[in-house]
């Protein structure tokens, strides 16, 4: 799985291949498109028929937060590539609250955030909210030479922590997450949103 997030070598011809992470189209609007999804704009139901049924759709919360309706797909193929992806709508804060109160049952997850289980209306009403973010944790390991061969130069650089650095792409609406000794993150928004994902990121820089 490496070798297929390296570049190619050599001049072997090769089918094109689309829905790749690298492969980010910015609209003229000044959204971005990426895996098949505009952002802002593809619905939860259009990612369910891009990437199949499997799709677990619930509002997520950590402790003391109004929370976010997320869908979370275990396993899903972009282009060639396989991995974990999570989408979270684009809602109002009183969408995501009735939800809230609408469902029928919540449990703690392994992250320590509760997750709500929608209401069959509420679901309904899910699949018709945009795309916001996207965030894609690759299967393959990911490192620093093959980040910057398939995405190039990036604007900013965070340091987290020892073992964590954020590459940043504010022209893309791209924050990648490198990790020495865990997974790899993708996080995917529209460029005009990319300074509240980056205050966010900032929080976390220990030269701070």
């Amino acid at each position: 799985m490496v070798m297929l997030l390296r570049p190619e070598s050599g001049n072997r011809e090769a089918q094109p291949v689309s829905g790749l992470p690298w492969q980010i189209e910015i609209l003229p609007d000044g959204n971005s498109r990426v895996f098949g999804l505009t952002l802002m704009h593809s619905t939860m139901g259009d990612a369910k028929t891009l990437f199949g049924p499997d799709m677990e759709v619930a509002v997520i919360a950590g402790q003391g937060e109004a929370g976010a309706l997320e869908a979370y797909y275990s396993r899903v193929t972009t282009g060639v590539l396989t991995g974990k992806m999570i989408l979270v709508a684009e809602l109002s804060k009183e969408s995501v609250a009735r939800m809230r109160e609408h469902a029928g049952k919540s449990r703690i997850t392994e992250s320590s955030a509760r997750k709500f289980t929608l209401s069959p209306e509420d679901l309904a009403l899910a699949y018709d909210a945009p795309v916001g973010s996207i965030t894609f944790i690759p299967t393959a390991r990911l490192d620093e030479e093959t980040a910057l061969a398939r995405f190039g130069q990036p604007g900013e650089r965070i340091r987290a922590s020892e073992q964590v650095e954020h590459l940043l792409y504010p022209e893309k609406g791209l924050a990648l997450t490198l990790d020495s000794k865990g997974k790899e993150l993708l996080q995917y928004v529209s460029p005009q949103q990319f300074a509240q994902l980056r205050s966010v990121l900032s929080k976390q820089d220990i030269s701070n």
